[in-house]
């Protein structure tokens, strides 16, 4: 087929059955679009007037979706393909009449699709029209050896993950009494020593109404990050003390108390607590008839590690460690004290927060009935560095 090259235009001519056929596009723009697109060689696809005939429909939209205002926008076939859904017809043979033109339906979506996301696509109409919302807190909360709170500090943030269908505005209601910084009120709320949020948050009806609206995008982000500084109830009380055990030995005992409130737990609760470097052996000690329970020495880490599954509400438990000490840490026992500890406990509470913030409401602005998707909401509460000094 002979072309033309002028300027920034390329011009095609070819002649089959009898006719005429001239097509004109952007220099190394439209035809290969056309060809990546049907997966085709172009003199089998387009460069035939019959091919054109019968694709016209998809070279016209292919032509609207790379062009706005003269301007050439993208000519990637995996891009088109999300806004394009015109099936090509292949065409094997030139034929010798024009014959009967049959024309593909038009399955094109509006022009207004090229706001919308580039992974929309056939795959999002077969997946949960869903929303998952979790607030999730990890607690920092130094012990001395009194048992007293010396330090804590809640590092909290709200983290969504949308499967949503279409683009809905999202309403997320928080405490009303909800206070950010320490000028606020602090009695019976919820007091943030500061916050931020994702940039996709509109902030209009938080400052009265403590009220986030935003677009959601997909997948998985972070609508808020959050700082507490106000000393809250902490979940477990530890109370370490030791005993002399006679005969080069002495015994370490560790009083756990949870104070969860009631119908919550926690889960996987590791106690860890380093031992002197001088120790000989160690042994421990569950309580009588304890389940879900396990306690060994790690000899290499010169550490004991306390396992409990699961731990309920007001329950109270312990372990007695029997450490086998040499006989020059036996006599200067303030300074075997100081090389044990501090004890650690990690731990995760699920359906339990610790500062007391929840959602009110979580509202879609699509006003439509059959418009109704699945809202999962989850409290989880971690330790980050729960520690108590011995």
């Amino acid at each position: 087929m002979p072309s033309l090259q002028c300027r920034s235009h390329e011009w095609g001519c070819d002649r089959q059955g009898g006719g005429h056929a001239v097509g004109v596009g952007l220099k190394s723009a439209c035809l290969p679009v056309c060809s990546a697109y049907a997966n085709s060689p172009l003199p089998a696809f387009l460069l035939r007037s019959q091919g054109i005939r019968k694709n016209f429909i998809l070279i016209m939209e292919l032509l609207g979706e790379v062009i706005d205002y003269g301007y050439v926008q993208g000519t990637s076939s995996e891009l088109l393909k999300a806004y394009v859904f015109s099936e090509p017809v292949m065409v094997e043979a030139p034929s010798k009449g024009i014959g009967s033109l049959k024309l593909p339906d038009n399955k094109t979506i509006s022009s207004m699709a090229a706001q919308n996301s580039i992974m929309a696509g056939d795959k999002d109409r077969s997946k949960k029209n869903e929303i998952f919302v979790d607030i999730i807190e990890e607690l920092n909360v130094t012990f001395s050896s009194t048992g007293t709170v010396q330090n804590m500090e809640i590092d909290g943030r709200i983290q969504m993950k949308s499967f949503l269908h279409g683009t809905p505005d999202l309403l997320v209601g928080l405490n009303q009494d909800l206070a950010i910084g320490k000028t606020g009120s602090s009695y019976g709320s919820v007091v943030m020593d500061d916050c931020n949020f994702h940039e996709c948050v509109n902030l209009e009806e938080f400052e009265y109404d403590r009220v986030l609206k935003f677009n959601p995008p997909d997948g998985e982000f972070i609508v808020m990050n959050y700082r507490i500084t106000k000393e809250v109830m902490p979940p477990f009380r530890v109370q370490p003390f030791m005993e002399d055990a006679g005969a080069g030995k002495v015994d370490l005992v560790i009083k756990i108390k949870c104070d969860l409130p009631e119908n919550n737990y926690a889960g996987n609760v590791i106690v860890k607590c380093p031992m002197p470097k001088s120790t000989l052996g160690c042994s421990c000690e569950l309580g009588q008839g304890v389940t879900g329970q396990s306690a060994e020495y790690l000899p290499g880490e010169k550490a004991i590690q306390w396992t409990i599954k699961r731990f309920e509400s007001n329950a109270e438990q312990f372990l007695r460690c029997h450490m086998a000490l040499p006989a020059a840490s036996l006599a200067s026992p303030e300074k075997t004290r100081k090389e044990m500890g501090p004890i650690s406990l990690n731990f995760e509470v699920p359906m339990f927060n610790a500062s007391g913030l929840y959602i009110r409401f979580l509202k879609t602005t699509e006003r439509s009935k059959s418009y109704n998707p699945h809202r999962w909401v989850r409290y989880v509460t971690r330790s980050n560095n729960y520690t108590v000094r011995l």
